[in-house]
C-alpha cells in the first residue's frame, strides 16, 4: 500500500542549502517547513506531527546535538535525521546513540537523503498509527463511563463519535433538551487532537440578544457604553481548543452572518476594532430543534446550516432507550448517595414498572432529578417513587392501578404510539425498532385499539418525540 509523502521540518542557519533542499523535497512530494535555527523550530513541534526533522548540526543558539535532546523529551518516536559537513565517526555514534534516526555527512546525494526521510516517514506513520489504535481502544472502554448505555443507539452514537473525534470537521449534535448534548460534545473535545486546550460552552440562547456578539468576538475598550475595558471573545478564547455552541437555532440572524464569516475567514473582529485576529478552533454545535425547517422559515441560515453541520451525531431520547433507563437509574442512585452521603436504595418492582411506563419528557436530566429526589426523600424507601412518578406517569388514559400488569400494559401502549407517531404509521420501520415480527406487532396494535391510519399524518418538518 503506498502512502503520500507526509511532512518534513528542515531546519539549517545555510540559507542557500536551506532552499535548494526545500526546493527538492517539495518536488519529491514532500511538504516542508523550513527554519534557520533550532529554538524556532522547537517552538512548532508538538508529540502529534505526522512528519520528520531533518536538522544542521552545528547552527547559532542551539546546536543538532542538543536540539535531538530537546526532541526526544517531547517525543523519542519522532524521527530527527541528522546532517553536517564536520562529522566523524564518533559524533555519529554519539547521535545514534541519543536517538538520532539517521546521521548524514555533507555533501551527500539527494536520494541519498530522501531514502532516509522515507523509511523515516513510514517508521512515523506506523507510529502514528499504533497510537490512534491505542487511543482508540482505551477511548472505547472510557467512553462507555461518560456515555453510559447498552441500547443499540447509544452503541452507534458512541462508535461515530470516537471516529470524528481526532478529525476537525465541525461537527452538529441533534437531541431534545435533556438527552446530554453538552455531554457529547465535551467527549469530541476529550477524544480529539485538540483536548490540551480549553472546551469552551456558549449556551447561545441564554445570552441576552444586545449582548451575543461581544460574548463571541469581544470588544475593545470603550466600543460602546458600560465597555470600560477590552474583553477576548469565546471566539479567540478557545484558541487551540473546542468551541461548544448549544442552542445555535436560537442564534439571531444578523449575527449568523458575522458567525459565518468568521468560520470560512478563520478569523474574528472585535467590536470597536478594524484589526482582524485568527481563530484556531474546532467548532461544534448542538440544537433541538430541527435547522432544515428553520431555514425554510427564513429563522436560520441555509449557508450557516452547512458549515456547521459537516458531520451529524443524534442523541436518542431516553424514552427510546429501553433498558438504559434502569441502568442510568441505578448510577444517578449511586452518585447522588455518594453526594449527599445517604444511604441508597433497592428499587422494588413497581419501581423498575414505573420508570419504565413513564415518557420521561425530561430525559436523562430528569431522570438525574427523579434519583436525587429519591435518595432525599424521607418517606419509607419503598414508597418514594411511586409518590414521584405514581401520577406524573398517568395521562388521563393511564393505568387505573398501580398494580405491575397494569403498569406494563401501559408502557406497552405508550411506547406502540410513540414509535408509530415517530415513524408516520411506517409498520416496517416500527417493527425494525422494536424488532417484532409483523403478526405479533399487529396483535398488539389491536390489542391496545391502534390504527395505522391515526398516524401517517403526523406533521412533518420537526423532531418527532
Amino acid at each position: 500500500m503506498s502512502h503520500k509523502p507526509g511532512k518534513v521540518y528542515l531546519v539549517d542557519d545555510d540559507a542557500d542549502l536551506r532552499a535548494a533542499t526545500a526546493q527538492w523535497l517539495e518536488l519529491s512530494g514532500y511538504r516542508v517547513e523550513v527554519f534557520c535555527d533550532a529554538p524556532s523550530a522547537l517552538a512548532q513541534l508538538d508529540s502529534g506531527l505526522e512528519g520528520v526533522v531533518v536538522s544542521d548540526v552545528r547552527m547559532p543558539k542551539m546546536d543538532g546535538m542538543e536540539f535531538l535532546t530537546r526532541i526526544n523529551a517531547l517525543d523519542p518516536d519522532l524521527p530527527v535525521v541528522l546532517i553536517t559537513a564536520h562529522g566523524d565517526v564518533q559524533m555519529a555514534v554519539e547521535a545514534m546513540r541519543q536517538g538520532a534516526y539517521d546521521f548524514l555527512e555533507k555533501p551527500f546525494e539527494p536520494e541519498q537523503l530522501l531514502e532516509s526521510i522515507q523509511r523515516a516517514s513510514e517508521k512515523r506513520r506506523l507510529v502514528m498509527e499504533n497510537r490512534t489504535l491505542r487511543r482508540r481502544l482505551n477511548g472505547n472502554r472510557d467512553i462507555e463511563q461518560q456515555l453510559i448505555g447498552d441500547c443499540a443507539a447509544m452503541q452507534r452514537l458512541r462508535s461515530e463519535l470516537l471516529d470524528v473525534a481526532d478529525t476537525e470537521a465541525p461537527v452538529l449534535i441533534l437531541g431534545e433538551t435533556g438527552t446530554g448534548k453538552e455531554v457529547v460534545a465535551q467527549c469530541l473535545h476529550n477524544y480529539g487532537s485538540r483536548n490540551s486546550g480549553k472546551f469552551v460552552a456558549v449556551n447561545c440562547g441564554a445570552i441576552p440578544e444586545n449582548m451575543v456578539e461581544s460574548e463571541l468576538f469581544g470588544h475593545e475598550r470603550g466600543a460602546f457604553t458600560g465597555a470600560e475595558r477590552r474583553r477576548i471573545g469565546r471566539f479567540e478564547y478557545a484558541a487551540g481548543g473546542t468551541l461548544f455552541l448549544d442552542e445555535i437555532g436560537t442564534m439571531p440572524l444578523a449575527l449568523q452572518v458575522k458567525v459565518l464569516r468568521s468560520l470560512q475567514e478563520r478569523e474574528v473582529v472585535r467590536i470597536g476594532s478594524n484589526e482582524p485576529q485568527a481563530i484556531d478552533i474546532r467548532l461544534v454545535s448542538a440544537t433541538n430543534t430541527d435547522l432544515l425547517t428553520e431555514c425554510s422559515a427564513g429563522r436560520f441560515r441555509e449557508d450557516l446550516y452547512y458549515r456547521i453541520n459537516v458531520v451529524e451525531l443524534r442523541v436518542p431520547p431516553l424514552r427510546e432507550r429501553g433498558g438504559d433507563i434502569l441502568l442510568l437509574f441505578d448510577y444517578f442512585l449511586a452518585q447522588a448517595a455518594v453526594s449527599y452521603k445517604r444511604p441508597s436504595i433497592a428499587l422494588q418492582s413497581i419501581d423498575t414498572a414505573l420508570l419504565m411506563a413513564h415518557a420521561w419528557p425530561g430525559n436523562v436530566r430528569e431522570l438525574k432529578n427523579i434519583a436525587e429526589r429519591c435518595i432525599l426523600s424521607s418517606l419509607p424507601a419503598e414508597q418514594r417513587l411511586t409518590a414521584m412518578l405514581g401520577r406524573c406517569g398517568q395521562t388521563a388514559s393511564g393505568p387505573d392501578s398501580s398494580s405491575l400488569q397494569e403498569l406494563m400494559r401501559h408502557h406497552e401502549h405508550c411506547l406502540l404510539e410513540q414509535t408509530l407517531t415517530r415513524h408516520r404509521g411506517d409498520v416496517q420501520a416500527v417493527m425494525t425498532e422494536l424488532n417484532l415480527p409483523r403478526r405479533t406487532l399487529n396483535e398488539k396494535m389491536t390489542r391496545h385499539n391502534l390504527e395505522r391510519r391515526d398516524f401517517t399524518q403526523a406533521p412533518a418538518g420537526k423532531i418527532l418525540p
